[in-house]
């Protein structure tokens, strides 16, 4: 069974993006940058790739990627209907329209799509936010990857925004930084 796995940046304060949706205020030295390209390189949009020399890198950890509306708007105001091209890709959304061949839009049900792509062969889906979609995805998310960020918002939108439920995680991996970047990698206990 294929497993779902959050990867998310966040501040040391707990938000993945400022209360407007600022996503672009993380701060990305080199060093970070080639570690997230050689360990994580699908997670990285297909326009950019080329850009960062990993234009034809193989998928290491996902296949699939699925992501909210909010999440997937910066790529549409881009003129970039398919973001993740080297990836099968997914937006939940009850409002839009697929804008391209490549995305599939979840209007119905997240849980039973995701669950429904759990039971396939395959690498992993990578669940690349946002908030709401990881709070309905809650209690299908198998591995939490948080990109800890050295800087603190004071406000903004969570990492997660759904019901209370307690989940406890056991810690699998931690990669650090000079730049005071922390990569944090959790299972369900």
């Amino acid at each position: 069974m294929r497993k779902l796995t959050y990867l998310i940046a966040m501040s040391v304060d707990g938000f993945i993006a400022g209360p407007r949706g600022e996503y672009d205020i993380y701060p990305t030295p080199e060093g970070y940058l080639r570690h997230l390209c050689t360990e994580f390189p699908e997670t990285l949009p297909s326009h950019i790739r080329p850009h960062l020399g990993i234009a034809d890198a193989p998928n290491k950890h996902f296949d699939t990627v699925i992501q909210g509306r909010t999440t997937y708007q910066p790529a549409l105001d881009a003129g970039v209907p398919s973001p993740y091209a080297h990836l099968r890709q997914l937006v939940v959304s009850s409002t839009l329209s697929s804008p391209d061949p490549a995305v599939e839009i979840v209007a119905g049900d997240p849980v039973a799509r995701v669950r429904e792509l759990k039971a396939e062969e395959g690498l992993g889906i990578y669940l690349a936010g946002g908030a709401r979609l990881a709070g309905a995805l809650y209690e299908e998310i198998d591995e939490v990857v948080v990109k800890q960020y050295p800087i603190m918002l004071g406000t903004g939108i969570p990492m997660i925004s759904g019901e209370f439920g307690l989940r406890s995680l056991r810690r699998t991996d931690v990669t650090t930084f000079d730049s005071g970047h922390v990569i944090l990698r959790y299972v369900r206990a």
